[in-house]
């Protein structure tokens, strides 16, 4: 049999070899490749290529079935024995994920991590034999191959993190997941799904594949719900205090944490077991991120906050951490993403001193906020950290939450946030406005 993989990253690469493995002829396209002449039995997409690619359109005009490489992976995996959670949503995915795999011993996957199909590589490479003879066999080489803590006698259960992107090209059975939550809902990705319903539904599309439903609000209690099938609904305490004083407990990710309970008692896991994993939890980086206080200002990276939805959520964080009058100056701007930037404008009102204004959409959001709170044009990171260094005072907090995405000047949020990161420590702005980093000379602002 013969397929087709569309794009030659982490999720094509694993998709193809796993398929390499299973006896199929694998033709990867990547770049400016043509779709190739011959017959396809198969179409195994990555999630950065989008339906309306020439791709996408020559596999539905040809009649090959279409999938992403999500649900190659969830589907062998479940083939080989192996159980499944999923989390989706807007903002807070991949917290959940790490905190729920720590708990459970699983493996985070997906979106975050592995892709599953990498996953389920690891496990037949780990088992060197046929995966269909794999279940329920005991390895007993412990000492020597470190996936042998992973994996023990039978796979680990996944949590798999899940983009709209990936939910595009997804279809599994109704038991694929034995629980799935979608944390919250929010503007996003309309440069890629063109509205925010077409957003939402995909995004609620994962609720089809699960045994058990959990979702982040509840319309009947105005708060958090796990729904079970259709009719029966099971309530948790908003007031549950099993993450008390930890990361989750904040107005703004309270909703993800009662979540992440959901999940874990989903499959059985006790109340102490799931304290203790909250108390453990460390923010991935680039969430609200301390990354240094320097002359008493407070340097937080928030790059992940890559929509105008996160970037509330990020200020509102902010505003919560300060306490009493706050004074807040945010560097924001980047790539685009569709959305609208005048939402935020009610919540930077309420303490944002100033906005260091960066990349492509830095003209767009000063237009959406000149008159609500003092913005700043700068261009470029180092600009923007050097005046907002040169304009803090003791107390203030420099949040870097851009509101965007950051590939029209960076290769990736993780590099942002680790340039805002450095920057903090080792930029200067004398009174001409002229920025220096390490002795060499930057950007003079005119």
């Amino acid at each position: 049999m013969n397929a087709v993989i569309l794009g030659n990253g982490g999720s094509g690469k694993a998709a193809a070899e796993l398929l390499r493995r299973e006896g199929w002829r694998v033709t990867v396209l990547d770049g400016t490749d043509a779709w190739p002449e011959g017959a396809w039995d198969l179409c195994v997409t990555s999630p950065g290529v989008p339906m309306d690619h020439p791709w996408q359109n020559a596999a539905r005009s040809h009649g090959v079935r279409i999938m992403s490489e999500l649900q190659l992976g969830a589907e062998r995996y479940r083939a080989l024995g192996g159980r499944m959670l999923a989390v989706t949503g807007s903002k807070g995915k991949s917290s959940v994920v790490k905190l729920v795999a720590d708990a459970l011993g699983g493996i985070p996957c997906g979106n975050y991590g592995k892709p599953l199909c990498e996953v389920v590589l690891d496990f037949v490479d780990f088992m060197g034999t046929d995966p269909e003879k794999t279940k329920g066999q005991t390895i007993g080489n412990e000492g020597t191959d470190p996936r042998a803590v992973v994996y023990g006698s039978k796979l680990p259960i996944a949590i798999v993190e899940i983009s709209s992107f990936q939910l595009e090209t997804t279809e599994l059975p109704p038991d694929t997941f034995e629980a799935a939550a979608i944390l919250n809902l929010q503007e996003d990705h309309l440069d890629r799904h063109g509205t925010v319903a077409k957003y939402h539904a995909l995004k609620r599309k994962l609720l089809d594949f699960a045994s058990v439903k959990i979702v982040g609000t509840d319309p009947e209690n105005d708060g958090y719900g796990m729904v079970s099938g259709v009719s029966k609904r099971e309530k948790t305490d908003k007031n549950c205090d099993l993450f008390a004083d930890c990361y989750f407990d904040n107005p703004i990710l309270r909703d993800n944490g009662l979540s992440a309970v959901a999940l874990m008692k989903a499959v059985g896991l006790a109340d102490d077991a799931i304290r203790a994993a909250f108390m453990r939890f460390e923010a991935l980086p680039h969430r609200m991120q301390t990354v240094g206080v320097h002359d008493g200002v407070a340097w937080v990276d928030d790059s992940k906050a890559t929509s105008i939805s996160a970037l509330i959520a990020g200020v509102t964080m902010a505003y919560s951490r300060l306490g009493s009058v706050p004074r807040v100056r945010l560097i924001a701007g980047g790539l685009a993403k569709g959305d609208d930037p005048a939402m935020a404008r009610e919540c930077l009102a309420k303490g944002v001193a100033k906005v260091y204004l960066i990349g492509q959409c830095a003209t767009a959001f000063a237009e959406a906020w000149k008159d609500i709170v003092l913005c700043e044009v700068c261009g470029t990171m180092d600009v923007a950290v050097a005046e907002a260094k040169n304009d803090s005072r003791e107390g203030d907090c420099v949040l870097l939450s851009p509101g965007a995405a950051s590939f029209d000047q960076f290769k990736s949020y993780g590099e942002r946030g680790d340039r805002f990161a450095y920057l903090s420590a080792h930029c200067r702005c004398d009174v001409n406005h002229t920025v220096s980093v390490d002795s060499h000379q930057g950007h003079r602002l005119t």
